[in-house]
């Protein structure tokens, strides 16, 4: 363990029950969102705080592209928050698995007071990197991406902004989102931390994009 957040998390992990039910319910979505998603949850003196607090969001769009940011921002559900190790695996722990998610579904998670869009303040400047994966791979890349993200794995500061999979057809894919593309120290680190943490082959492709390169294929309706 790398340090204090990570040996939390894995405490916690080691006292959860894998074969339970609950971690299989269905997803509760929170929807009061306006205000709430910008602040971070009370914690309990005998928690165990995260040095960030974050916000796990959900999304299910149409096939095919999607036509404006107004429509993704509209699709876009808070399911809970987090600051602390407890809170996190008290959500977790009663999520239904990317795995086992319907085509063209998203979660989002994302750190407190930035949304999971482009045109975020925090995301205008920055970009992703992009893994695609094959099925059947996408509850455990998930799983081990937003422990390393919590635990602070990744090295590089507040450069972290969240990390997005996404359940398709063919394949499912996993993002983590930064503020500074053009830190290439940085996103390289990123890149180095992503692919340990998904115990990816030297040979698997990653492909790292701005977020105005993605915003070139979205209209402003």
């Amino acid at each position: 363990m790398s340090n204090k957040y990570d040996a939390n998390l894995s405490r916690l992990r080691n006292n959860s029950d894998d074969s339970d039910d609950d971690h299989h319910s269905q997803i509760k979505i929170d929807h009061r969102m306006e205000k709430e998603d910008l602040v971070a949850p009370t914690i309990n003196p005998h928690e165990h705080k995260l040095q960030y607090a974050y916000a796990l969001w959900y999304s299910r769009r149409n096939p095919g592209k999607q036509n404006s940011i107004q429509a993704f921002d509209q699709n876009l559900k808070l399911i809970g928050r987090f600051a602390s190790v407890e809170q996190f695996w008290g959500l977790y722990s009663h999520l239904t698995r990317p795995s086992e998610l319907a085509t063209h579904t998203d979660f989002h998670l994302f750190k407190i007071g930035i949304k999971p869009m482009w045109e975020d303040e925090a995301n205008q400047r920055g970009g992703k990197w992009i893994v695609r994966l094959r099925k059947g791979l996408a509850s455990r890349c998930w799983e081990n991406l937003i422990l390393a993200m919590l635990g602070e794995q990744f090295m590089v500061g507040e450069e972290i902004c969240g990390a997005v999979v996404s359940i398709r057809f063919q394949e499912d894919i996993i993002c983590v989102w930064n503020k500074t593309a053009q830190d290439v120290a940085t996103t390289a680190r990123i890149r180095d931390t992503l692919r340990r943490v998904l115990h990816l082959p030297p040979t698997a492709t990653m492909e790292y994009k701005t977020h105005n390169e993605s915003l070139k294929n979205v209209t402003r309706s």
